[in-house]
């Protein structure tokens, strides 16, 4: 929601497909959100941007590597930056900028096949929550952008919202997101 606040046009475009998509009812179905790739591709970018684990869980080295001119031995303790590599320039055109159209261009899923893109890690130490992860994100972020609109309270502008994270095992928000709701007619 915070990336959406802050970019009004990328919100107005994933409420609309939201909307379009389910004009007809009043609730929609937990099967129906494959209807909705903007909403896929705003969910990718933000777990881009914002890994709920930064660091992935440490790995064990199991043969000794030469990795861009240093040794690693086999024993050794491994622990690999997904927060660095998710916004690694080298791979990702204008790297910190929210911009889901980027999964228009080019196809990643959330399985770790890419390792540029690995928001619940990659090989055989995988998340093993990802479906409950995602499909739980995407119905309950589809339901709060159907059924609400959504604005800063005290005429805050977008630009102005404090987007500083705390980072630790998890990574969330520094302070609260408080934002005004108001039914959709």
């Amino acid at each position: 929601m915070s990336e959406l606040i802050k970019h009004p046009k990328i919100m107005q475009k994933v409420q609309s497909e939201v909307r379009n998509a389910f004009k007809e009812k009043e609730n929609m179905e937990k099967g129906e959100i494959n209807k909705l790739p903007y909403l896929n591709n705003v969910i990718k970018e933000t777990l881009r941007l914002h890994p709920v684990g930064p660091l992935l869980i440490p790995r064990l080295c199991r043969e000794t590597i030469e990795l861009e001119g240093y040794t690693i031995p086999a024993g050794s303790r491994i622990i690999i930056n997904a927060w660095a590599i998710m916004r690694e320039p080298t791979y990702w055109v204008d790297s910190e900028t929210f911009r889901p159209e980027r999964f228009e261009e080019v196809e990643f899923d959330f399985k770790g096949s890419k390792f540029e893109y690995i928001p619940f890690g990659g090989g055989r130490r995988i998340c093993p929550g990802i479906t409950f992860a995602i499909t739980g994100i995407e119905y309950w972020l589809s339901q709060l952008l159907f059924h609400f609109d959504w604005e800063l309270p005290e005429g805050k502008r977008p630009e102005e919202l404090d987007m500083k994270e705390i980072f630790g095992l998890t990574v969330s928000r520094k302070n609260d997101l408080l934002l005004l709701a108001t039914p959709h007619k």
